[in-house]
């Protein structure tokens, strides 16, 4: 590493480098574990797992996708310990013991027996109702699936997580509400997070549509930033909701639904074209589905969300210097979270283009930097 931004701590992004490495080589075995394992249960287990179904209907839908899940838990549960569990430990973020991991990691398995059948559901819908134009009718179906998901994952899934209080500060709520209200931004009011409970690590977002938008702080974050700080998070979240990036991200969402789903049924119809004329087809073709997904999204739509990602992600930045005018809290904010999250202000580029959904964090201390010798050159002129 050259050169670093001076707000940002050398030792701190040695280690962060060190972190990102260990996390995207438990990411890269547990791609490929994903995909052999998918492969194993397609080629010896689908086909015969039929014969042992009940043959009504929804039975079998049920009992075989919970059969696909329950094959690959062991294994998802070993990588997303060693990642989840001894990695964070490892670099002094986790505040969970093993009890408590492993009772959140049973708890998103059960939610997902319940999620993953309801979109499938829309999937299979869609083969029965319309088997030539499936991809085009689920892809739009998803736009609803978006968001309702996003109405009501603040208020059902968070709180099963974690505690959700109302913030009681009432200089933190009074100043980062004069904030929201500047930006035109109603909301049912500012909550903590108790994310300590979990982790070291620090995060804030603005959640929910409509009634259940709320702003949410973790408690790390309000601990480990002043106010003013927090005044430019809060505005950069501010930024997304005047740029209507959520809608925007519901609407590419779908097209991304689109384009794989498009892909994945060409791939399918020449791995199987009889893969739509039973019921029973369509439940063997299911992983397979599941696997063109997965390496379409992986090559194709991941790199380009996450490129659309970052756009709108230096979009809320500059809205944020512009509207608290405080460059220097803005770049305190981001280089604190690079230095205390361990984040890598400087990846390569390979893996800034597969892997990062936001601006590296050196970026973002360069736009801070830009905005203040412009607006300096500005006054400086009048």
């Amino acid at each position: 590493m050259t050169h670093i931004h001076p707000l940002l701590d050398p030792k701190k992004q040695e280690r962060a480098q060190e972190y990102e490495i260990k996390k995207r080589r438990i990411s890269f075995l547990n791609l490929i574990l994903g995909f052999t394992l998918t492969l194993i249960f397609i080629l010896l287990i689908s086909q015969s797992l039929l014969e042992y179904l009940p043959k009504f209907p929804a039975f079998r839908f049920l009992l075989f996708l919970w059969t696909l899940a329950l094959f690959s838990l062991p294994f998802d549960l070993i990588l997303s310990f060693r990642s989840g569990y001894k990695l964070e430990h490892e670099f002094g973020f986790s505040n969970q013991n093993k009890t408590q991991f492993f009772k959140d990691e049973f708890k998103g398995f059960l939610i997902n027996l319940v999620i993953n059948p309801l979109i499938a559901l829309i999937l299979f819908l869609a083969f029965r109702i319309s088997p030539d134009l499936w991809w085009l009718w689920a892809a739009c179906a998803m736009i609803f699936v978006s968001v309702i998901f996003a109405t009501l994952y603040p208020v059902v899934i968070m709180p099963l997580f974690n505690k959700y209080t109302p913030i009681e500060d009432e200089e933190l709520t009074t100043k980062l509400g004069a904030i929201l209200q500047k930006g035109g931004l109603k909301i049912k009011g500012f909550y903590l997070q108790d994310m300590s409970r979990q982790t070291k690590k620090e995060n804030a977002f603005l959640g929910g549509l409509g009634k259940t938008r709320r702003v949410v702080l973790s408690d790390n974050i309000i601990n480990n930033m002043s106010l003013d700080e927090l005044e430019t998070v809060i505005a950069h979240e501010v930024g997304h909701y005047k740029h209507q990036h959520m809608w925007k991200n519901i609407l590419l969402g779908a097209i991304y639904q689109l384009i794989t789903f498009f892909l994945s049924h060409q791939i399918m119809l020449r791995i199987n074209p009889d893969y739509l004329k039973s019921f029973d087809n369509m439940l063997i073709a299911y992983p397979v589905f599941l696997l063109c997904f997965g390496v379409i999204h992986m090559l194709v739509i991941g790199p380009l969300s996450n490129a659309v990602s970052r756009y709108f992600e230096n979009q809320a930045d500059r809205y944020a210097l512009d509207m608290t005018q405080d460059p220097e809290a803005f770049k305190h904010a981001m280089s604190g979270l690079a230095n205390r999250n361990l984040s890598n202000a400087y990846p390569t580029p390979f893996i800034k283009f597969m892997y990062y959904s936001h601006p590296p964090v050196g970026e973002r201390l360069k736009m801070g930097d830009t905005w203040s010798s412009l607006h300096e050159d500005q006054e400086a002129q009048s």
